[in-house]
């Protein structure tokens, strides 16, 4: 073996990797971010989780019960409710984790022993159900009653207690949480990777030289290339269901066209992201690191691995960007809580809005030329 020319193929290399931006960027990007995300994304101790509160007695004992409750950090009150219903109807759309119910009789309740305050917990989320359950710890019966003085629990009386109780998934079985989820990833490896070496398999094959002779515009011909997979996206989604309902059991408590709808706005929004990557990149091989660098914030920060709750408000400001966390809202919310896809509207208009800038940057960077 020469040395002096193998050391000129390695060299050869080591210039060549220096000149493709884009590997020179995954070289650092990828352990940079893994690090970031790992070490201040993912926190598996949810802190902060949007609550709403039905303080139906109103004395200055539930006033302090809020208070004992908020101070363990679990729960953060976002919204006032008058009923329990107000609160279902909440959980069910999404807009909170957690429903305190403190009834009118809370005192008497509280002072006879028996259950006192309801918690209710959108169990759709196994993680959300299990720090909830933390307040179901608290005692009640040091908190000062009306007239501001401890009440004592008489011989046989505990002081009341707090109930929780998991609406959507109470067996906590995690197929329940992870199956709807699981379409998501899918859609979201497949589509983007997909179309992400589509504009490049026209130039490195040869076809472009055609594509360039023909009257087509640039919406006709990145709109084409959208359809066909879109088709698939729907098949693969078809497939998840029947499969988890025939394994796993996964219900599908709202309706079926706006499971759907759902998968159909979020296959849409990776086709569009997967195009505008296509314009980008010089290689399939390139085009596949740029989807790969798009998928793996995906898959951490959206809320499928790791509770979106439990992320710093940055991230979560980071991960509203990603069409994968509003489909995850949309695919459970429909699925799992029985929601119509209309209550859940600013998921679906972030989506829309998704779709329409990507397409419209992936129009706008194609050109019909060789160059």
């Amino acid at each position: 073996m020469n040395l002096r020319r193998l050391f000129a193929i390695v060299l050869k290399e080591l210039r060549q990797m220096r000149r493709d931006r884009v590997t020179l960027a995954m070289i650092v990007g990828i352990p940079v971010m893994q690090l970031v995300l790992f070490g201040y994304a993912i926190n598996l101790n949810l802190r902060g989780l949007e609550t709403g509160v039905a303080d139906q007695a109103n004395t200055a004992a539930s006033r302090a019960l809020v208070m004992d409750m908020v101070a363990t950090g679990v729960i953060a009150p976002t919204v006032a409710a008058r009923t329990p219903e107000e609160l279902m109807q909440r959980l069910r759309r999404g807009e909170i984790s957690v429903g305190v119910v403190i009834p009118p009789d809370f005192e008497r309740r509280r002072y006879e022993g028996r259950e006192a305050v309801q918690v209710l917990v959108d169990g759709s989320d196994t993680t959300v159900q299990a720090a909830a359950s933390q307040l179901a710890q608290l005692p009640l019966n040091s908190t000062p009653t009306s007239n501001d003085r401890p009440l004592r629990a008489g011989p046989g009386q505990g002081g009341g207690q707090i109930g929780v109780v998991a609406f959507y998934n109470p067996e906590r079985r995690s197929a329940i949480n992870i199956v709807p989820g699981l379409i998501g990833i899918i859609l979201t490896m497949t589509m983007v990777m997909f179309t992400a070496v589509a504009v490049v398999r026209e130039r490195e094959r040869g076809n472009m030289e055609l594509l360039i002779a023909t009257p087509l515009s640039r919406s006709e011909l990145m709109v084409g290339k959208v359809l066909p997979y879109a088709g698939i996206g729907l098949i693969q989604t078809t497939l998840v269901l029947l499969l988890g309902q025939w394994l796993f059991e996964v219900p599908i408590r709202g309706s079926v066209l706006d499971v759907y709808w759902a998968a159909i706005l979020l296959i849409v929004a990776n086709l569009s992201l997967g195009l505008l990557i296509s314009t980008r990149a010089q290689s399939q091989f390139q085009a596949m690191q740029m989807a790969f660098f798009v998928f793996l914030p995906s898959i951490l920060l959206s809320g499928f691995m790791f509770p979106f709750a439990g992320m710093p408000k940055v991230v979560q400001w980071l991960a509203e960007a990603l069409p994968l966390t509003h489909f995850l809202r949309l695919i459970r919310g429909v699925m799992l809580r029985g929601a119509p896809l209309w209550e859940l509207w600013p998921d679906v208009l972030a989506l829309l809005a998704f779709i329409a800038v990507m397409m419209t940057l992936a129009i706008l960077r194609f050109r019909k030329r060789l160059d």
